[in-house]
């Protein structure tokens, strides 16, 4: 019953703030200056106020702006999230045809960041801790430190550069090669092997993050009187750091990774734009350079409900790694 209630509780806020993301964007789109009204018209070559006011009537940009608040408030009850004025296409059916895409590019420099950041922060506090090779714990922070400080999209340009015009082991560009035609495991091969440059320069920051974050989080757990004990009683360092520390301290790992995932969804953007990546990252600075005002609230949406999904499962399994935490 308990965990219901956190659950519903967890959920009831969600709805809160995805309603009010959906507010605040509608409004800050709408006090930008121009519209698409006027930009399709100078596309056409049209400078007609007639023929402009048309367009704002079949946009529905001649209401008053709290009627296409409302308007726009019932369709995503209803799902729908309106009509691209550029494609048009349904924008619900826009961002699913991307949404695959980035989803698995986030995917991937999730489990590429964590997986290595913890790892490497595991290596750097067990050489620390044991106090056997210090050096090594040295060049693996300052190599993380070098990492985080480093740009994310010269990080991107210098991989394409060096990686696929240089060396010519990587594809630049895109997700899959265009016109090849492969199907089967030649396609997949094919994706990974384009998945991998946007993959790591997404990734590579919060690896950075998690190294340090892990390295200091498990310093202190082996601090701790409980690991004190376990060692006294002859406990192998590599079971201590195995059994005891590692599962303590990943409590801050686990909270920092549900905040990684929401600004994934962001860092989508410049890297999709870089790469070429068909994704809802790349989707929406087309719709912010067309002023696709429907396209982009849509993709605001979905990208606010990723986030808050995100968050809710951060809660969820804090609760199932600190059991402590059940009864709160």
């Amino acid at each position: 019953m308990k965990s219901l209630s956190f659950l519903f509780a967890r959920l009831g806020k969600a709805l809160v703030v995805v309603l009010g993301v959906v507010v605040i964007n509608f409004l800050l789109i709408r006090m930008a200056p121009g519209d698409p009204a006027s930009v399709l018209a100078g596309e056409a070559g049209s400078s007609d106020p007639a023929y402009v006011e048309q367009l704002r009537q079949e946009f529905g940009l001649d209401q008053p702006v709290y009627v296409q608040l409302a308007t726009y408030l019932k369709g995503v009850a209803r799902l729908d999230l309106g009509f691209s004025y550029r494609e048009r296409l349904p924008v619900l059916d826009l961002i699913l045809d991307r949404l695959p895409a980035t989803l698995l590019l986030m995917g991937c420099a999730f489990v590429f960041s964590v997986a290595l950041g913890v790892l490497f922060g595991v290596i750097a506090s067990r050489a620390r801790y044991a106090g056997k090779r210090p050096w090594l714990d040295s060049a693996i922070m300052s190599a993380a430190l070098l990492i985080y400080a480093t740009p994310q999209f010269w990080l991107a340009l210098i991989a394409v550069i060096f990686f696929s015009l240089h060396l010519g082991w990587l594809p630049p560009f895109g997700m899959e090669t265009v016109g090849a035609g492969l199907t089967g495991w030649a396609r997949v091969g094919d994706i990974a092997a384009h998945l991998v440059l946007p993959t790591v320069s997404l990734g590579c920051f919060f690896m950075a993050v998690y190294a340090r974050l892990t390295r200091a989080s498990m310093l202190e757990v082996l601090g701790m009187d409980f690991i004190k004990t376990a060692r006294a009683k002859g406990v192998a360092t590599g079971e201590i750091i195995r059994r005891h520390a590692l599962r303590n301290a990943l409590l801050p790992v686990v909270t920092f990774a549900g905040i990684q995932l929401g600004q994934l969804a962001g860092g989508a953007v410049l890297t999709e734009t870089v790469f070429g990546w068909p994704g809802i990252g790349r989707l929406m600075f087309d719709a912010l350079m067309q002023r696709d005002y429907q396209l982009m609230l849509g993709v605001f949406l979905m990208t606010s409900v990723m986030v808050v999904l995100f968050n809710l499962l951060t809660d969820v399994l804090y609760r199932l790694i600190d059991p402590r935490i059940a009864g709160h």
